[in-house]
């Protein structure tokens, strides 16, 4: 049977599905063909049942008795046809919306969402204007401070939110009349914990440093933090925390007035110096700080875990040190 239909299909004489009582109008079409129409489908009849003689003729009204019992596979296409114009003719209408609409939609699109715009890099919406005039006030305000007075607004500072999590503020210690300052990041864990800066294995190596120049922090060194409060999580403090804690260092290192600085670490060098560089392109060299000469080094914390890259912090040692000579040969004059 299956071969016989193949046959039929072959020759484009296979079964057509119609409607329900459609049959009596395909049986009409079906009367009015011409002569030469109706011999050849004899032909290719006859030729269809010597190819395969054992199937036995089917009666008209069992072949068209399965149109009825198969009407509804036919509903059902139909009714995907019917969709799917349906489909596209709301495409069509969609295409025909008002352009007003569709302006408003594109604009909608366009407007980038809130935690993409960067408040550092555009201008400061109106709102916040009083906010940072007020910053700017209170770090004129910051610049007048003596020492005492400088170190009471540290300890209950609130300029920034680091101060809602922290056990100790770490203003700095060290000889308030020193000629080296060395300035660290900001304070870790044992620092929030005492209040003073590198404590622990790291202060511990910073002392054999120190002594190895024949120093301490207790003569001719004060050391400070660019951040006076820990950070959650040890991470780096946001541009924000740098600017709101800056005029605080910015005024120690007016009042200690040294003749060198140590910046101690990438993210304090590249905080003193305003730059992104990488602490590699900024060792070996002497920079400014306000007048103040600056030799960037790595900071102790990293050198416990980078044992090789001691002897390139002993080397930036020296260059400090040289600096510092011609610092004192440069104050007392030819």
């Amino acid at each position: 049977m299956a071969l016989h239909k193949s046959m039929l299909e072959e020759f484009g004489l296979g079964t057509l599905w119609v409607r329900r009582g459609a049959a009596s109008a395909s049986a009409e079409s079906s009367t009015a063909l011409p002569d030469q129409s109706a011999e050849s489908t004899a032909i290719a009849l006859d030729h269809a049942a010597e190819v395969h003689r054992p199937a036995p003729r089917v009666p008209v009204e069992a072949a068209h008795a399965p149109v009825a019992r198969k009407a509804d596979p036919v509903d059902t296409l139909t009714a995907l046809d019917a969709a799917l114009s349906a489909a596209q003719t709301s495409q069509g209408n969609a295409r025909q919306a008002p352009s007003a609409e569709i302006d408003s939609s594109r604009a909608d699109a366009a407007e980038p969402p809130v935690f993409d715009d960067l408040p550092w890099l555009d201008d400061a919406p109106p709102q916040s204007l009083a906010a940072s005039e007020t910053i700017d006030d209170t770090a004129a305000d910051i610049a007048t401070l003596d020492w005492d007075t400088l170190a009471a607004r540290v300890a209950v500072c609130e300029r920034c939110r680091l101060c809602e999590r922290r056990t100790n503020s770490v203003f700095g210690v060290g000889d308030r009349d020193a000629d080296w300052m060395l300035i660290g990041e900001a304070p870790g864990e044992n620092e929030d914990k005492l209040g003073e800066p590198f404590v622990g294995q790291a202060g511990k190596l910073l002392d054999s440093m120190l002594h190895a120049v024949a120093l301490s922090r207790e003569d001719n060194v004060f050391i400070a933090n660019v951040i006076k409060c820990r950070p959650p999580g040890n991470r780096n403090p946001e541009l924000d925390e740098v600017a709101r804690c800056e005029p605080y260092l910015k005024r120690q290192v007016e009042l200690v007035k040294p003749k060198l600085i140590v910046a101690l670490g990438r993210f304090a060098a590249q905080s003193l110096l305003k730059t992104e560089a990488s602490i590699a392109s900024l060792r070996g060299r002497v920079h400014d700080y306000q007048g103040v000469p600056v030799i960037v080094t790595y900071h102790p914390a990293y050198l416990l875990r980078s044992l090789p890259d001691k002897a390139k912090a002993w080397a930036d040692l020296c260059l400090a040190q040289a600096t510092y000579r011609k610092s004192l040969q440069a104050a007392d004059g030819p």
